[in-house]
């Protein structure tokens, strides 16, 4: 049974779930942590945004609820503005500190850049929601205006002027690509997953404008520009592919081989000459030299070949036993979908162990094909879109309740953003000790071993459930049984790795992680990772 406190109805209009509650407490203890480990006026802003975003977050799922909200979003879950609102906050807090540590201003600054940056999204998504709420709700209004101001007035006397510049560029970018993306896409996000989705790629396409405009011979690692270039591209083609296809039909030879023409132009005319701009290479070429550059680096690209077959083949085993079955609407099971977890797992570990920049690039190169077979098949470009159609809808659950299948591209960013989100230079010169030392494995524990271990044992073994949701105790503590074994097999195969008796942090980060995913209605592939990046940095 759902908990539930009743709250003035002039303020909410509706209860208060002991799910969200349970939710806004795990993300309060992490910001608190981040808050004791930074303490400077950077962190006291967090802690203000926390605030108003945790009573703001009622009026976006009172909006929901009476579908009120200016765009069609994701109904399966809560608004999850808190824990969204949060994260490029406290990951600018602690990729600032950790710089500040080893002595490199540059990205120092960057840090708190990008903390500005979150919290400016956050404010403007909260002022959207009171905007339209009726009646007003005078006392979250002032409070969500103390709140504001404080951190207004605090980054005004921190940021250079160039710097406010960029933080409001990023803006601008945001709430147009709000704009476009939700009317194009409605019901594919929560109004906290399009503040997460959208402001990361609203900051990467202002970075990769800013660079563009700034370059210089030999500024940079080409492994940056390669991702910058690689997923702003991506988006751009798709936003260019939506508004064409609203004029015409998509499913027709005409257009397919109309699209298929257009990626090559796009990619050779538009992508590519970018990117040599940026490198001061031939594209292509650096790309070929990069991926064959050394012996371990082809034994890891045979291996990755091997484990994507692996997975094509059990897409088509559980289609073929669909066809086989008396039911046309059979779905995968739970482990049937987490096979594709485990796969994942088996393709880090061995990247992060020997040759993490070569998985960057891998990655980077993964996600640009997962983009653009979504959009055959969403546009149903022949040959392949119908197939693409009828295969993936099996491992369909609640959270693919829009016209995008989002779930397998949101595994791949949550297994890959601890490996693209840390800046190298301040993750050299044996900085990364202690608990920091896991960082890059926060997906593979977060995503691909405790999520994928509660899944499983709760479904099958799970009978006492954790207050408003359908998570069971017992697959939490499996979770975090599991993720503490994969740290003693981590401690034993990467000599990399020294923790240096920081267990008491590492159980700590693990736990509430673990109780996050518990509670959470959000996508927990993108989140958890993030979450369990920022306390293990910290």
């Amino acid at each position: 049974m759902t908990r539930e406190h009743a709250p003035p109805a002039s303020e909410t209009g509706a209860p208060l779930s002991g799910s969200v509650l349970a939710e806004a407490a795990v993300v309060f203890a992490v910001v608190l942590s981040i808050h004791a480990a930074v303490w400077d006026r950077y962190s006291w802003c967090a802690v203000a945004l926390a605030v108003q975003a945790f009573y703001v977050q009622y009026k976006w799922d009172r909006l929901l609820q009476q579908g009120s909200a200016v765009f069609q979003f994701r109904m399966s879950a809560n608004s999850g503005l808190l824990p969204a609102s949060m994260v490029m906050p406290l990951l600018g807090l602690v990729m600032k500190e950790r710089c500040q540590s080893v002595g490199n201003p540059y990205f120092e600054r960057f840090g708190i850049v990008v903390a500005a940056t979150g919290m400016a999204v956050a404010l403007f998504s909260s002022v959207l929601a009171l905007g339209i709420t009726r009646p007003v709700p005078t006392n979250t209004c002032v409070i969500s205006g103390l709140a504001g101001g404080v951190i207004i007035y605090i980054m005004k006397h921190s940021l250079s002027v160039g710097e406010v510049i960029e933080v409001l560029e990023v803006l601008l970018i945001f709430v147009y690509l709000n704009m476009i993306l939700l009317y194009l896409l409605p019901r594919c996000f929560t109004p906290g997953e399009a503040l997460l989705v959208l402001g990361g790629v609203s900051f990467m396409l202002n970075q990769l404008i800013k660079r563009s405009l700034t370059v210089v011979e030999s500024q940079g690692d080409p492994v940056d520009f390669f991702l910058l270039v690689v997923v702003v591209g991506m988006v751009l083609m798709g936003i260019f592919f939506s508004t064409l296809f609203v004029f015409m039909d998509s499913g027709t030879w005409a257009s397919s081989i109309f699209f298929h023409l257009m990626t090559c132009v796009l990619g050779l005319g538009v992508v590519l000459p970018w990117l040599h701009r940026l490198i001061r290479k031939n594209p292509l070429l650096w790309l070929l030299q990069f991926l064959f550059q050394t012996e371990t680096r082809i034994y890891l690209l045979v291996y990755w070949s091997l484990l994507a077959t692996l997975a094509c083949l059990v897409v088509l085993y559980q289609n073929a036993k669909r066809s086989s079955s008396e039911s046309k609407k059979h779905q995968a099971p739970t482990i049937a979908r987490k096979y594709f977890h485990f796969i994942v797992v088996a393709t880090y570990i061995p990247g992060i162990i020997f040759d993490r920049t070569l998985l960057y690039v891998a990655a980077t190169i993964c996600l640009a094909v997962f983009i653009f077979l979504e959009y055959v098949r969403y546009f149903r470009i022949k040959p392949l879109g119908h197939t693409l159609r009828s295969l993936l809808s099996l491992f369909l659950d609640e959270r693919d309740s829009g016209p995008l299948i989002l779930t397998h591209i949101y595994l791949l960013l949550g297994m890959s953003l601890p490996i693209w989100l840390v800046p190298r230079p301040c993750t050299q010169k044996g900085s990364l000790g202690g608990a920091r030392a896991l960082v890059p494995y926060a997906g593979v524990l977060a995503v691909g071993v405790g999520d994928t271990v509660a899944s499983i044992f709760g479904s099958t073994m799970g009978e006492i459930h954790w207050p408003g949701t359908k998570k069971t105790l017992e697959g939490t503590m499996t979770s975090i049984f599991a993720q503490i074994i994969s740290v003693a097999l981590i401690l034993i195969f990467d000599s990399g790795v020294d923790l240096n008796y920081s267990y008491a942090w590492i159980l700590g980060s693990i736990s509430i992680v673990s109780l996050l995913e518990a509670y959470t209605t959000q996508i927990d592939n993108l989140l958890l990772p993030l979450y369990l990046l920022i306390l293990l940095m910290a």
